[in-house]
């Protein structure tokens, strides 16, 4: 399409990272299901591999669906460039070692998804990274974080599971005065809702499989950044084999057309779920960042124009009674993940987070009693209802 900069995010979403086949004028691109490309002469499959030409080797390092992908949401973004990946710690993973090694250290905010804690504190301690995991809203626990070795700031905002959220330009000049990069994970949020680079960030990465897809049926992760930066990410990726399938391409491409209309019903859902749940008699504690009464309200208002789909609570009588809730809900089904049209709940301590130990889900402020409800877009009447009556079971 023409300049990206004409158009509304909206008509991003629909139009960015495609166009008509020139082949046959189809409206919806082909799906390119195939492993390896044709060269034209011995010479033209040389100049691909040293890289003095465009085109297409084998679909491990490149594939039309994949750079289509890529290019639609680096437009949504903001950023020159993206690379697509197999899953979102895939994609974690790409973006981390695109700037540390063996020897080096990392920041990481101390709540994040639990697949990440684990990649973070065992996997990439086995490679030689050391991470230190901290409170990055606090500016001063940042600074004094930062080593000699020191490569990179990653945070996750609004945050899994407890919906915390980090103020984006605060740690980036944090970041920017000691030369770091840093790396925000948007999953929750999306492009619809927050850019990060626009708030200065280097590099943005997202589970794929959540809001990008919205429809629970693929599993990739995506990282849009600048061109050296996401040159280096793209070589990591197809080192490590963790390329996308064409299909799953596909289907995330069609996924995106209808991004912010999903997202603005997920927001709108979550609200009316939260003000619901606030002040209830059998709810301890709401998490909610589009409450007034949210600790972090002020924040997210400044850096996101709605509030996302995620709403967490704190139940009365613990774990016991958070299952309860989440055994006995009939529209709500019992599963991890996010992001999808349908609601789901689970519970983070046994569940997506059971890798941190008790003291850092403490450290976390992930109780025993949390449930995590990714709000759907039904009608939020039935949503209320579910909630409601497993609430008087308790």
């Amino acid at each position: 399409m023409e300049d990206p900069n004409m158009y509304d995010f909206e008509t991003l979403a629909v139009h960015a990272g495609t166009e008509p086949d020139p082949l046959t004028g189809a409206l919806t691109p082909p799906i390119y299901q195939t492993s390896t490309f044709v060269f034209k002469n011995a010479d033209h499959g040389a100049r691909l591999f040293k890289g003095e030409e465009e085109g297409y080797i084998y679909s491990r390092i490149r594939n039309p669906n994949t750079d289509m992908l890529a290019k639609k949401m680096a437009t949504l973004e903001g950023a020159e460039d993206g690379v697509v990946c197999s899953s979102g710690l895939g994609a974690t993973l790409c973006a981390v070692l695109s700037f540390a090694k063996s020897g080096d250290h990392i920041i990481s905010d101390s709540v994040i998804y639990g697949g990440t804690f684990s990649q973070f504190s065992e996997e990439l301690k086995q490679l030689g990274i050391e991470t230190s995991f901290i409170d990055t809203s606090n500016q001063d626990e940042i600074a004094a974080a930062i080593k000699p070795n020191t490569k990179l700031i990653w945070a996750e905002t609004p945050a899994n599971p407890t919906l915390k959220v980090v103020d984006i330009k605060a740690v980036s000049e944090v970041a920017k005065s000691k030369n770091l990069p840093l790396i925000v994970d948007n999953t929750f949020a999306t492009p619809a809702l927050q850019r990060p680079l626009s708030l200065g960030a280097t590099m943005v990465i997202h589970s794929a499989t959540k809001y990008t897809s919205g429809h629970g049926d693929v599993v990739a992760g995506i990282v849009v950044g600048s061109k050296d930066d996401i040159h280096h990410t793209s070589e990591k990726m197809g080192h490590l084999g963790l390329n996308l399938g064409p299909f799953e391409s596909w289907l995330l491409l069609r996924g995106l057309k209808t991004l912010h209309i999903r997202m603005q019903r997920h927001s709108e859902n979550a609200l009316e779920l939260a003000k619901f749940l606030k002040g209830h008699p059998k709810i301890e504690v709401i998490r909610y960042p589009g409450l007034e009464s949210d600790p972090y309200h002020e924040v997210a208002k400044k850096q996101m124009s709605a509030f996302g789909g995620i709403v967490s609570f704190d139940v009365k009588g613990g774990i016991d009674a958070g299952k309860t809730i989440m055994n006995n809900v009939k529209l709500c089904k019992l599963a991890v993940s996010l992001g999808d049209c349908d609601s789901l709940i689970q519970h983070p301590a046994s569940m997506t987070h059971s890798t941190y130990t008790p003291e850092e889900l403490k450290m976390a402020n992930i109780s025993e009693g949390l449930v995590r409800i990714s709000v759907g877009i039904e009608s939020v009447n039935d949503i209320i209802n579910d909630i409601d009556q497993v609430l008087a079971l308790i």
